[in-house]
C-alpha cells in the first residue's frame, strides 16, 4: 500500500493568502526554515497506477501537477484517480470536486449520509457536478464492515465515527450527526501494516484509541500548537477545541496522546498544519520538542508504503 501526501496544510493553505502572521510573513520573504503547504489530502494506491484521492481540496490541480504519478497518461484523456473518499464535507476537502468536472465517466465518491446530506443542499457539489462528469454515489455506512474499494485491492478500510461539528452552511451545523466526521483505518492485506488518517480530532474516543494503538502510521491533526493560539494572534475568537481540534501542547495534547499508545516502531505524523502553528518552522523550538517525542510533521510530496 502506498500512501503519499497531496496537501498537508489546514484550510487556507501556508502561506495563506490574506494572512501575515509571523508564520506567512516569513515564508515569503524567506526569513523563516519554513515551506510552503498545500491544503489537506491524500492518494492511496496499491500499484501506483490507480489512485482513491481521500478528501479533494481547492489545491487539487497543483497537486495532481506536483505528482505525475497520477497522471498516467495511457490515452488522449486520463487520470490516476479511480475514485474519491471524503472525511467531512468542509471546504477545504470537498472544493476540488469541481476541479474533476471533465471526467470522462461518472466520478465515484464515497461519503457517510451526513456528508451526502451536506453535498446535497447547503454546498450542492453533487447537483452541479450531474451537469459534467456526474457522481455515482458509494455511502460509507458505518457499519463496522470494511470498506470494498475496487482500486485499492488488498486493502481493508475502516471508517470511523469522530466527534465534530458540520460545516457552517450544513443543515444541521448545531445539530451534530454521526458521519459529520470520519477517520480511516487502512490494513494492507500482504504485510498486515495499518495506517490511520485523521486530519481533524477534536475528543479521543475509546473506538478512536484503541485504532490509534493498531496503527503501524498515523497521520493525525496538526491543526494548533495551543487551544488559544488563533486567539493569542488576535486572528479568531474561537480555541482550537472550539473548531473541532486537539491542540498539540498541554496536558492532555496531541503530544500526550501520542506518548501513551505505547506502540514501539510506529511512525507518528502530524497533518492538517494551520498556517499559525509554530511546528511549521523547521529548526524552532516546538520542532525540537516534537522530535524528542519521536513525532514527525507532514509536508506535500510526503511517502510512505506499508
Amino acid at each position: 500500500m502506498k500512501i503519499r501526501v497531496l496537501g498537508s496544510s489546514a484550510g487556507g493553505g501556508f502561506p495563506q493568502w490574506n494572512c501575515n502572521c509571523g508564520n506567512c510573513r516569513g515564508v515569503r520573504n524567506g526569513s523563516i526554515a519554513a515551506r510552503p503547504r498545500t491544503q489537506s489530502s491524500l492518494a492511496v494506491s496499491v500499484d501506483g497506477l490507480s489512485w482513491l484521492l481521500v478528501n479533494a481540496s481547492p489545491d487539487i490541480l497543483a497537486q495532481l501537477a506536483a505528482n505525475p504519478e497520477l497522471q498516467p497518461a495511457r490515452q488522449a484523456r486520463d487520470t490516476g484517480i479511480a475514485a474519491v473518499l471524503l472525511m467531512d464535507a468542509q471546504i477545504d476537502h470537498v472544493t476540488g470536486l469541481l476541479m474533476l468536472r471533465e471526467n470522462s465517466a461518472r466520478l465515484p465518491i464515497y461519503a457517510t449520509d451526513a456528508v451526502w446530506q451536506d453535498l446535497s443542499t447547503g454546498f450542492p457539489v453533487v447537483s452541479i457536478l450531474s451537469h459534467y462528469c456526474g457522481v455515482e454515489r458509494r455511502t460509507i455506512a458505518l457499519d463496522d464492515a470494511p470498506l470494498e474499494i475496487p482500486a485499492l485491492p488488498g486493502v481493508r478500510i475502516e471508517a470511523l465515527p469522530l466527534s465534530s461539528k458540520a460545516p457552517p452552511y450544513s443543515p444541521h451545523r448545531n445539530a451534530p450527526e454521526r458521519g459529520d466526521n470520519i477517520g480511516l483505518l487502512l490494513t494492507a492485506n500482504d504485510s498486515g501494516k495499518r495506517a490511520f488518517y485523521a486530519p481533524g480530532l477534536g475528543a479521543l474516543e475509546p473506538h478512536v484509541r484503541d485504532a490509534m494503538r493498531r496503527a503501524d502510521l498515523l497521520l493525525v491533526d496538526g491543526t494548533m500548537w495551543t487551544d488559544d493560539e488563533m486567539i493569542r494572534l488576535g486572528l479568531s475568537k474561537k480555541t482550537a477545541a472550539d473548531m473541532g481540534h486537539l491542540a498539540q501542547s498541554g496536558p492532555g495534547g496531541m503530544i500526550d496522546v501520542l506518548d501513551a499508545l505505547d506502540r514501539p516502531g510506529a511512525r507518528k505524523v502530524l497533518i492538517h498544519i494551520n498556517n499559525t502553528n509554530p511546528i511549521l518552522v523547521d529548526d524552532g523550538p516546538e520542532r525540537r520538542t516534537l522530535a524528542q517525542h519521536g513525532i514527525e510533521v507532514a509536508h506535500d510530496g510526503m511517502t510512505f508504503e506499508l
